[in-house]
């Protein structure tokens, strides 16, 4: 594989007069970290499908794994792991049978399978579970199994769709850990997520609403591109503050965060001088803040609703 395992040239995807992906442009490095961000019905789905050789674009073009994904849908087939949010492994059998199982599906041949087994049992932790009924595992080690079994095959590119949807932190981050072994060894992950903290742990992130990618870069870099600044405002009762303080002057858009409200303001200094006067008596504490990835999501996502042109940094 070339050092750039996906590459993507104004891909696009409509059903009938509906725009699902509009134009999408974007290139993940061999062995990157990619986190593909945007809320529900934003195209991520139907991205991906594209890029897996389920789902043929209407227009655009692209490589994955160096096979075009418009004329070479099953060779991209055989470079790529796939696993769902959703547990998709047999749970009636055992984890070595689930892994016997997709060493077929995969056509791994028989004088290997044993050596890509204990690989996989011992790469996702499962040496004491691995004659156990799958359904009797926590959410957690399912992940791993479901996990082990995408890669069994050795694949150079692995997509993971809200990988750890439902598992607690210990095991999102001993699945993080396994992630970033992967990386390590060239395999390049292309993973959406709805956790922010997982997002942080990305080489790079694109952020997709309404079909567009609207921003792309680092973490960092996505960062100091926020257009704005945040000011955290601490009170007893943040819900009922909330509308209150959305309709201060220079306030741009308030959301409630962990206990109190964050703030996105054009000037901190002058935006906590004006809630002051605009709100004497109540009792509250303000000081600004570095944006957060989740600031940065809900910013782009409201500016994207409401004036396309100004969600794009």
């Amino acid at each position: 594989m070339t050092a750039t395992a996906v590459s993507l040239n104004e891909l696009t995807k409509r059903f009938g007069e509906f725009t699902a992906v509009d134009r999408v442009t974007l290139e993940v490095a061999r062995g990157e970290i990619f986190g593909f961000l945007g809320p529900n019905g934003a195209g991520k789905s139907t991205t991906i499908r594209m890029m897996c050789g389920i789902l043929a674009p209407s227009s655009g073009s692209g490589t994955v794994a160096g096979y075009d994904i418009r004329t070479q849908s099953e060779q991209i087939k055989t470079q790529i792991g796939y696993m769902s949010q959703k547990f998709s492994l047999y749970e009636d059998l055992s984890v070595e049978e689930n892994i016997d199982f997709y060493s077929g599906i995969y056509r791994i041949p028989q004088e290997k399978k044993r050596e890509r087994k204990e690989w996989v049992i011992e790469m996702a932790g499962l040496g004491e579970q691995r004659r156990a009924r799958s359904s009797t595992l926590s959410g957690g080690w399912k992940q791993r199994l479901a996990l082990g079994c995408a890669i069994l095959h050795e694949p150079p590119i692995v997509f993971l769709y809200e990988p750890t949807s439902g598992v607690d932190p210990i095991s999102r981050r001993s699945f993080w850990e396994l992630i970033y072994r992967l990386s390590g060894e060239g395999v390049t992950v292309f993973v959406t997520t709805h956790y922010m903290e997982e997002a942080e742990c990305c080489d790079r992130l694109g952020f997709i609403f309404g079909g567009e990618l609207i921003a792309l870069g680092t973490p960092s870099q996505l960062k100091q591109e926020f257009p704005g600044e945040i000011v955290e405002l601490r009170c007893e009762r943040p819900f009922e503050m909330l509308s209150r303080v959305e309709a201060v002057v220079g306030v741009r858009h308030a959301a409630l965060f962990g206990a109190g409200l964050h703030l996105v303001v054009a000037s901190a200094e002058q935006a906590m001088a004006t809630i002051e006067q605009a709100l004497p008596g109540e009792q509250f504490s303000m000081e600004r803040i570095a944006p957060s990835l989740e600031d940065l999501f809900v910013s782009f996502m409201e500016a994207r609703a409401t004036n396309p042109e100004k969600a794009k940094p």
